[in-house]
């Protein structure tokens, strides 16, 4: 993990773990929608794929203004 953070140029410790969530992160505050993630992570349930849904007030905000 470390040898591949090092070639992207991640300077901070990345584990799996870091991974698994930010890929989904990103992809939600890029206008991914939730039921394509749900596909793409492999979910069974909505509500397990929910949790990515962890975006800041001023996300929301800024998501909102744009399409409204």
């Amino acid at each position: 993990m470390k040898r591949v953070a090092n070639r992207a140029g991640i300077s901070r410790p990345i584990t799996p773990h870091v991974l698994r969530h930010t890929l989904p992160v990103t992809a939600v505050q890029e206008g991914l929608s939730l039921a394509a993630l749900q596909r793409l992570l492999g979910h069974d349930r909505l509500a397990t794929t929910e949790i990515y849904l962890n975006l800041s007030t001023e996300e929301g905000i800024s998501e909102f203004q744009q399409k409204w």
